[in-house]
């Protein structure tokens, strides 16, 4: 009797072993690469999965979004400026047969790739491309990988540049050309502000200068900004007309007495033409 419990036993031990290799269950992000006897006949899951003991091997691929942190690299861009870079990568794994097939590791030979694929694209540039023009290099990158991982079953969607270190004396340099600019820009500003308020007072002047009545009110309102309430300046208005009188009487004077000069070099001419004859 007991021969025959300890029989029972061992067969459902036995088989209760055989049920749990031969189940498997994969969650929703997971596929299983079957192998059997070596050969691969496909790929299965989500879900509940059944194999043939002893005979069936499967091979776990996730499905989901991998972020792969590229190292710092020491890189030398194109105008010899040594500087330190390092990148993150976004990969999925879009074939599970071509990621365990093709590649040994897909995982450390995305990595590696990229390492090199960031070492190579930013040697072909120069520092203020790398600091001004991440998009465009991003993109470059995100092209190059996904072309030289599609036979792995891989699809890169993105690269990102994270930091990029300088050497101090570079920081200095770049400070120093960033103040230039900014002050190249100020004194821009500065001289198409002053072009502006320069023909605004040009036509203000036209247009006053149309007006004498203008001409007095605006007399008057300098008047008004100049007598301010902490001011001890003495100011002594003369009438515009008496200046304009002044004005046209020296005119005129400066006029008789050229027409005096004249006369007289034509006096002294005479008797010297009389004298010749």
């Amino acid at each position: 009797m007991f021969d025959n419990l300890t029989a029972i036993i061992v067969v459902l031990v036995i088989a209760l072993g055989v049920l749990v290799a031969a189940i498997r269950i994969l969650p929703e992000y997971e596929r299983g690469v079957i192998f059997r006897l070596g050969r691969v006949i496909g790929v299965k899951g989500p879900g509940l999965i059944f194999l043939i003991p002893l005979v069936d091997k499967m091979r776990r691929v996730s499905l989901r979004t991998v972020v792969l942190d590229i190292p710092p690299q020491d890189i030398i861009t194109k105008d010899n400026v040594s500087v330190k870079v390092n990148a993150v990568n976004y990969f999925r794994v879009v074939d599970p047969i071509k990621a365990i097939i093709e590649v040994e590791d897909f995982l450390y030979a995305t990595g590696q790739l990229a390492q090199t694929t960031l070492r190579s694209v930013l040697g072909q540039v120069e520092l203020d491309d790398v600091l001004a023009s991440r998009e465009h290099i991003n993109q470059r990158l995100q092209e190059i990988l996904d072309a030289q991982t599609g036979p792995w079953g891989i699809k890169v969607s993105n690269v990102e540049l994270k930091d990029v270190d300088l050497p101090k004396e570079m920081q200095r340099v770049l400070a120093r050309q960033a103040e230039a600019e900014r002050d190249r820009r100020a004194k821009v500003i500065m001289a198409k502000a002053e072009e502006e308020a320069a023909q605004y007072l040009l036509n203000a002047a036209k247009i006053i200068s149309q007006d004498p009545v203008a001409i007095q009110v605006r007399f008057m309102q300098t008047l008004t900004e100049i007598t301010g309430p902490n001011n001890t300046t003495t100011i002594v208005p003369i009438p515009i007309d008496l200046i304009s009188d002044l004005m046209g009487m020296r005119k005129r004077n400066r006029q008789v007495s050229d027409v005096e000069v004249s006369q007289q070099e034509k006096s002294t001419k005479a008797p010297e033409d009389s004298s010749d004859g």
